[in-house]
């Protein structure tokens, strides 16, 4: 069996980022079978259709390693009610031009996160939406929202926290299975 290459885009900038270090944590914790990459988003400049003409170079590297993806992981913060605005951009500059959507056809999962007991759960669906449009088979279970985020790292941002770490190990190894179902 092949290794499996996962774009993995977190949308957190901050340098402390709980998004990030989730995102790592999974990393770790992940099965041999998929090759985990974080993709930065950080860098993408707003999307302008009349960019489309002549993209920048950030922009053309973006769409070249979302389209040799074989599967896509979104770690995302919650910002009032919704995902960020960095995550949103880089949705839709690797779904543009309009009919050279790069994510279409590939499985997803999406980890929420937030210092509520709700885990970002509004962001996790907000997330959820524009996944139709862009064609992402999103696994529907197990769901992954971490609440209380900002208490489950120590200072040497390890996960202090053996039922979230269990509980991350089982679920990339649930989406290692949907993966595979493509």
């Amino acid at each position: 069996m092949s290794k499996k290459k996962i774009a993995v885009l977190v949308g957190s900038l901050r340098k402390e980022s709980v998004n990030r270090k989730l995102a790592n944590e999974v990393i770790r914790l992940a099965p041999d079978s998929l090759e985990l990459e974080i993709i930065e988003i950080g860098q993408l400049a707003h999307y302008n259709e009349d960019l489309d003409a002549n993209p920048p170079a950030e922009w053309v590297e973006f769409r070249k390693k979302i389209g040799e993806a074989d599967g896509y992981l979104f770690f995302t913060p919650e910002y009032n009610r919704s995902t960020s605005g960095v995550m949103k951009n880089a949705l839709d500059v690797g779904s543009r031009p309009y009919g050279q959507n790069k994510w279409a056809g590939k499985p997803g999962a999406i980890v929420s996160s937030s210092m509520s007991p709700l885990g970002g759960s509004v962001a996790n669906h907000a997330l959820r939406q524009p996944m139709v449009f862009l064609n992402i088979y999103m696994m529907q279970q197990p769901e992954a929202y971490i609440g209380n985020s900002w208490e489950l790292f120590d200072e040497q941002n390890n996960l202090k926290n053996e039922s979230t770490k269990e509980f991350l190990k089982n679920w990339v190894n649930a989406f290692a299975k949907w993966v595979y179902k493509f």
